[in-house]
């Protein structure tokens, strides 16, 4: 559905879109220059940097590479449990649209199905704190009240209604009606867990203490480089910064999957594929075009 170009070896040394190197350039900079000074100071004053010793730092590395990667698993952890979420809206709203060809009467289908595609334009602006509203009113058949809780709670009871009606009308029977409902409970527990995942963050005192340690790491490792690698150590804390400010800054992007970062999800484009699945259906021509990556990352 959405397929990146595999980059060439130019691309991976030379892209800035999509990299988190631009979020990281003060840092890394900062903690190049200090490691100058660091040197500068040895080469003046070598005495005080002779008792030394990098044994501290192997091991705090070691474990700071251990913790890293747990936080780092649990962030990539929720961005594919959304993506696996949106996965799951996609496939029963395309299960619903195949369930609701039985239906002669084309205002009844494209009133259930346009209802829909209102509700993934809803999902999506509720995920990243837009006006629901606005996003979502061209595509509904009725908007809700400003009351209520909930918005593509109330959507989803609203398709469930003419579901319902479908059903009395004679439109669909009593069997279809309850795959229909199936559907839309499977669409309800995919949005609990969005919901699940946007409103609970990783804790904070866990996320706090991983960016202090890399900190105090990377401020501390040229005292202890100075002398053995002299000038070659800015180069050196520069990839080292890189690397740990790096992954500190990716899980940071991960742990909310929803918002408008570039290696978030691409939740406009899945919307999208939603929104000419349901034109498409009804016959509606020309469908919006896909939505395609630039620069190796989805706009």
């Amino acid at each position: 559905m959405i397929v990146r170009p595999h980059p060439n070896l130019l691309n991976v040394l030379l892209a800035l879109k999509g990299s988190i190197a631009r979020r990281i350039a003060t840092r890394s900079l900062a903690v190049t220059l200090l490691a100058a000074l660091i040197v500068l100071i040895e080469n003046l004053h070598p005495e005080y940097f002779s008792k030394v010793s990098a044994v501290p730092f192997t091991l705090l590395g070691l474990s700071l590479s251990i913790f890293m990667s747990f936080r780092n698993n649990a962030c990539y952890d929720r961005w594919y449990e959304a993506r696996k979420a949106w996965g799951d809206v996609i496939t029963e709203i395309r299960s619903i649209i195949r369930e609701t060809q039985v239906i002669k009467d084309v205002s009844v289908r494209s009133l259930i199905l346009r209802d829909l595609c209102g509700f993934a334009h809803a999902l999506n602006a509720t995920l990243r704190r837009e006006d629901v509203r606005k996003v979502a009113q061209p595509w509904l058949s009725r908007v809700p009240s400003e009351e209520g809780a909930n918005f593509c709670d109330r959507v989803l009871r609203e398709i469930g209604l003419q579901c319902s009606n479908a059903s009395d009308s004679g439109h669909i029977n009593e069997w279809r009606y309850t795959l229909l409902a199936n559907h839309l409970s499977v669409i309800s527990r995919a949005v609990t867990a969005c919901e699940r995942i946007k409103g609970t963050p990783l804790p904070f005192p866990y996320t706090l203490l991983l960016h202090r340690t890399i900190y105090l790491f990377c401020i501390l490792l040229p005292f202890v480089m100075a002398e053995p690698l002299g000038w070659v150590t800015p180069l050196f804390m520069a990839i080292v910064s890189y690397t740990f400010f790096g992954l500190d800054a990716i899980g940071n992007e991960l742990e909310d999957p929803f918002g408008f970062d570039e290696n978030d999800l691409p939740l406009d484009a899945l919307v999208r594929v939603i929104e000419r699945d349901i034109l498409d259906a009804l016959g509606e021509t020309p469908l919006p075009p896909l939505l395609e990556p630039v620069d190796f990352v989805l706009t």
